[in-house]
């Protein structure tokens, strides 16, 4: 099932082009749509089959016509996986002279819960003299509370999949504080629930800056598969439903400015566009 948030918080399945509001059926509060997530990813195996006949004969409209919101309203953390693929890794040897490690050694790092954003919403320069790169990735979000969870179990952990952009000031400072400011986590276009995919380390994945083919990669190519990346995230610490992992960028990864539209296409999950903006700090300037 594709899952997606639109409009004034209406909670819709997607089939095809349109998108139908089954918020009715699924007990869904827009007043309250982060507490309406957790309770949708609860009790996600009893309402599935009711969702389903709603998405067929409800009222729908095309996705043309509506505003995608982040698919997950809000999460308590966002664990992100550095230098997973071994291509990126030389690339950014090239480019800063000095080759990160991977994450066989360095393991994840977490970015601020207030960097999630939505398709629909502009990625905001908070520099006008920093370089700021794009980097696309497959994303997921944390079904059941996990601690301690190895590979072999964390597939019945994961609720959904997601295309990802992991935004990226270059500099001296923590991965934290580069990945962190406000609308550096666009997610969407909407949830792909995990029994939808036979394989999420199988995925081609595509990335734009206008009309240029930035990254053109796929998850077969990464160090730490989505399951790995579960079980790091989640050993000795508890993942809870909502939290979010991004499980790392391809090689190609380049520069935005203000002007650009960024599109992401992964496999089987689906596309978003964003337009990159400078942050409000700078109108009138």
């Amino acid at each position: 099932m594709k899952i997606a948030i639109f409009n004034d918080d209406l909670l819709g399945v997607v089939m095809g082009d349109r998108v139908t509001d089954v918020s009715k059926v699924a007990g869904w509060d827009k007043a309250d749509p982060n507490a309406s997530f957790l309770k949708l990813v609860e009790n996600f195996n009893e309402l599935i089959e009711e969702m389903n006949r709603e998405a067929e004969t409800g009222t729908s409209y095309s996705l043309n016509e509506v505003t995608l919101k982040s698919p997950v309203p809000s999460t308590r953390k966002i664990w992100a996986a550095p230098v997973n693929y071994r291509k990126h890794q030389e690339e950014m040897n090239k480019i800063f002279n000095n080759a990160p490690r991977t994450i066989e050694e360095i393991a994840l790092f977490l970015k601020s819960p207030e960097s999630l954003s939505g398709p629909s919403d502009p990625i905001l320069l908070p520099y006008k003299d920093r370089r700021t790169d794009h980097e696309a990735e497959l994303g997921y979000v944390v079904g059941k509370k996990a601690k301690n969870v190895k590979v072999e179990e964390a597939k019945d952990y994961i609720f959904g999949y997601f295309a990802l952009l992991d935004i990226s000031i270059r500099g001296n400072e923590e991965r934290t504080w580069r990945k962190s400011f406000d609308s550096f986590t666009p997610i969407g276009p909407w949830i792909v629930t995990a029994d939808e995919l036979e394989d999420p380390n199988d995925l081609a994945m595509t990335l734009w800056v206008n009309d240029e083919v930035r990254q053109d990669g796929s998850t077969k190519h990464l160090i730490y598969d989505c399951y790995k990346c579960f079980e790091v995230a989640c050993d000795n610490m508890t993942l809870l439903p909502g939290d979010i992992v991004a499980t790392g960028t391809p090689e190609g990864v380049g520069p935005i400015e203000a002007g650009d539209c960024v599109r992401i296409k992964i496999d089987q999950i689906g596309e978003f566009t964003v337009d990159v903006k400078l942050a409000e700090k700078f109108k009138g300037l």
